[in-house]
C-alpha cells in the first residue's frame, strides 16, 4: 500500500510539471502574440529548427530574414497568398470548417490525405512549433490559432504571416524572398511574380517561381473570382 501511494504521489509531481510547463509555454506564447500586434518577430522556432539541422548535418546555411511593415508589401502578395492558401481567411476563425470536411471526406474515400491548414495555422507553427507533423504540435497548435486569432486582426495576421513565412532555403519573409528571387521588394513584386513565390509555399525548399507557370496561372484566376 505505501509502495502503491509514493508511486501514485511521483505520478502527480511528473503531472504537475507536465501541466506548469505545458501552462507557462501558453503564457509566453500569449504574451508574445500580444507583443506582435506592434512589433516583428526577431526570430522563429522554424528559423531556429533550420539552423539546428544545418548544423547537425554539417552543411553551410546562410540565412536571410527581413520583416516588413504592411505598407511594404504588395497588394498582389497578400491577395495571392490568400486566394490560393486560405480563401476564407477573412471569415474563420481559425480553422476552415469547409476544408476539415472535404479533407476528411476525400482519405474516407481512399484518397490522398491532404492537410487543410489555415493561414493561422501556418502562422502558429512558423513562430512557435516545427515542421515535423506529430500529434504534440497538432495539440499546441489547437489552442495557440485560437489565442492568435483573438489577440491579432486578420490583417496582422496575415503581416506576420508573410513576414516569417518560409522561402526557400534560408529565406524567410516575403521581403527576402523578393530580394532573392526577383531582385526586387516586397512592395514592387508584379502580380506574375507574387501569384509564382505563392505556388513555392506548399514545398518551399525544393520548388523555385520560375518553374510554376501552371500553379501561377490558376492562381491569378483565383484572385480574379475573388474580385482581386
Amino acid at each position: 500500500m505505501a509502495r502503491r501511494t509514493r508511486r501514485r504521489s511521483r505520478l502527480w509531481s511528473v503531472l504537475r510539471v507536465l501541466v506548469g510547463i505545458v501552462g507557462g509555454y501558453l503564457v509566453a506564447c500569449t504574451v508574445l502574440l500580444v507583443a506582435y500586434r506592434w512589433v516583428e518577430p526577431p526570430a522563429t522556432t522554424v528559423q531556429l529548427q533550420r539552423y539546428i539541422e544545418a548544423a547537425v548535418s554539417g552543411d553551410a546555411y546562410d540565412q536571410s530574414y527581413r520583416p516588413v511593415s504592411v505598407s511594404g508589401q504588395d497588394d498582389d502578395i497578400r491577395h495571392a497568398v490568400v486566394a490560393s492558401e486560405d480563401a476564407r481567411f477573412y471569415t474563420h476563425n481559425g480553422f476552415d470548417a469547409v476544408e476539415l470536411r472535404r479533407a476528411r471526406d476525400e482519405a474516407l474515400a481512399g484518397g490522398r490525405v491532404r492537410g487543410a491548414s489555415t493561414l493561422t495555422q501556418q502562422l502558429v507553427k512558423n513562430l512557435f512549433l516545427t515542421t515535423h507533423r506529430s500529434v504534440v504540435r497538432k495539440a499546441f497548435e489547437v489552442p495557440l490559432t485560437f489565442l492568435a486569432e483573438w489577440i491579432l486582426p486578420k490583417d496582422r495576421l496575415l503581416t506576420l504571416y508573410l513576414n516569417v513565412a518560409e522561402w526557400g532555403p534560408g529565406i524567410f519573409g516575403i521581403e527576402a524572398a523578393a530580394n532573392h528571387h526577383y531582385g526586387t521588394t516586397a512592395g514592387s513584386l508584379s502580380r506574375d511574380q507574387a501569384a509564382r513565390l505563392t505556388a513555392i509555399l506548399p514545398a518551399p525548399l525544393v520548388r523555385r517561381p520560375q518553374e510554376q507557370n501552371r500553379t501561377s496561372d490558376r492562381i491569378q484566376r483565383r484572385m480574379r473570382e475573388m474580385g482581386w
